[in-house]
This record gives structure tokens, sequence and C-alpha cells, in this order.
């Protein structure tokens, strides 16, 4: 077996068992290399295999960090993404498109108990809770539910909401986003959300759920976004 697949294995397999827990920083590329006898390169090799499935999260300067493991849910279409949260302000003034935000709730509310456990966050714990529409050119485009730990996400205030949350965490807060776990689906729309979007009685919407997280592993995010059908994907955006 190569060498750096021994280190994958080793680590892969302390990770599933709690030896390194959920947040937790693994040892230094040095002590690794003096752990299992092996250069820099082979280290970092193994590394960037763990991060690229969606174990770890690797911080320039900092080290790499355990992320919390989700379970597979049997669900249509799931993806891990770095780098590719790209929010829906963001992408569509890059094309020259007005943008309008329409919130339609922001409180704090204790979660649901699949999100608080998505969200690594006990369930009397309390998130913020965001209903907002978002629309490019005046047209309608996507509906988004988002919760936010308060203790991870804090002082969002409504003009965060009606602007770009994502801008807000890492531009005011200084954090930084890395990644997010999406599920893909086809789902029939609410009465409610037919009406906000503009859409006839039977016409599918395509909803992505997401759990979004900061470069040392922390879940920030959870999130469920619906998009008109002629809505373009060139990037999956719940800023």
């Amino acid at each position: 077996m190569l060498k750096y697949q021994t280190v994958i294995d080793d680590l892969h397999l302390a990770i599933r068992n709690g030896t390194y827990p959920a947040y937790s920083q693994l040892p230094s590329v040095s002590r690794l290399c003096e752990r299992y006898g092996v250069s820099k390169i082979t280290i970092n090799k193994a590394l960037g295999a763990l991060e690229a499935q969606g174990l770890i999260s690797r911080r320039r300067g900092s080290g790499s960090f355990v992320k919390k493991i989700e379970a597979s849910s049997g669900t249509p279409d799931t993806s891990d993404t770095s780098g590719q949260m790209m929010g829906f302000l963001t992408e569509h003034r890059a094309r020259g498109e007005s943008v309008r935000t329409e919130v339609y709730d922001f409180s704090v509310v204790r979660p649901p108990h699949h999100v608080a456990e998505a969200l690594d966050v006990d369930d009397d714990s309390f998130t913020y809770h965001v209903c907002r529409m978002r629309c490019a050119n005046d047209k309608p485009l996507v509906i988004e539910y988002t919760y936010m730990p308060i203790d991870v996400i804090t002082d969002l205030r409504l003009r965060n909401v009606q602007a770009s949350i994502y801008t807000f965490i890492e531009q005011d807060l200084g954090l930084k986003i890395a990644s997010a776990h999406r599920t893909i689906r086809a789902v029939m729309p609410s009465a409610e959300e037919r009406r906000w979007l503009g859409i006839p009685e039977g016409e599918p919407l395509l909803e992505v759920e997401q759990v979004g997280y900061l470069d040392d592993g922390r879940p920030f995010e959870y999130s469920i976004s619906r998009h008109t059908h002629d809505y373009e994907f060139h990037s999956i955006s719940t800023r």
C-alpha cells in the first residue's frame, strides 16, 4: 500500500471512531510526519484527499479541523462543495442584473430537531430564522428558509438579511465560509409559495437543502431554498 494511502486510512478511521471528534484539530503536519515517518508532501497529499472526502477543513496558518460527519440520507442528489459559495446578490450583480429581496420573516426561534441536529446545537438553543424571496430584474426566482445559530452568527440585523448575509459573515464578523453539503430534489410548492413566485398550480420547484460550514468545520447555516424551474444554476446560492 502507498504511504499516503496508509495515512488516509488511519486518519479516516480515527475520525470515524471519534478519536478526532467533530471540530477538533488534527495534529500538525510536522507531528504527522514524525508519527508516520513520511515527508510533508505525503502528509499534505493525504490531508488533501480527506478534505476532498468532506471529512476535514484546512485553514491556512491554523491547521486542519474535523467536520461533522453527515449521516447518509438516501436522497436523490447530494454534493459537498468548497469554494463555490457565491451568493445570490454577488452572482446576479456580476451579470449586470438588479437584485431585490423581500423578507417575510426574521426572528429568533428554537430550531426543529432535524435543524438542530444539522447545526450541531441543542434543541432548546436559539437560532435566527429567515424567510425571504430573491428577485433578479424584478423576477421572483427563489424562496429561502434559513436557520443560523445566534452564538456563531452574532448580531445579525434586518439590513443584513435584506442585502447579503454571507457578506456580513465574512466582512463584518471576520469569519471564513468554506463549504456546504447540499441535497437537491424536485418538490411541489405550497399555495403561499405559488403566490409569492407567481407560478401556476402544478408547476414544481427545485429544492436545495444545504448545510454550510465555516473553515474551522463548524456548521453555521441550515437552509432550504426553492427555485423556479427556469432558474439558471451557475452556482447554487443562499447568501
